[in-house]
């Protein structure tokens, strides 16, 4: 009577085709993560972006925070930098040339590294 099942080679076989499939794929996967998180911290920073310029159109000042633009409903929440995975590592730029408002003026990503295009996530 023969047993049915797989050979120790087959098992072998079957497996190094898996693992060279992986090491194809495994690669583009990850670049997809890294390119569809950039594209979220565009999109964040825009939309950041666009809030302190409302803020600033309807009160002639700009925000001294982030959480007032939560407070005053121009945002829901503030964001999480998707490379830095953090709400807190956002870099604030104050306006330098009014000495009566001394809000937030820009504001970048506090994430360290380049982008795809290999600029510093600081100068987005």
């Amino acid at each position: 009577m023969r047993r049915r099942g797989f050979t120790l080679i087959e098992l072998l076989v079957v497996m190094a085709i898996i693992a060279t499939l992986l090491t194809i794929a495994a690669p583009r996967y990850f670049r997809s993560l890294e390119r569809s998180r950039e594209a979220v911290l565009k999109q964040d920073l825009a939309t950041l972006r666009e809030s302190i310029d409302r803020f600033y159109g309807d009160t002639g000042k700009h925000p001294k925070t982030l959480a007032l633009l939560v407070e005053k409903r121009y945002l829901r929440s503030i964001p999480v930098d998707p490379i830095a995975k953090s709400a807190d590592k956002w870099i604030l730029v104050n306006v330098t040339d009014d000495p009566e408002d001394d809000g937030i003026k820009d504001i970048k990503s506090g994430a360290e590294g380049k982008g795809e295009n290999d600029v510093p996530y600081l100068e987005w």
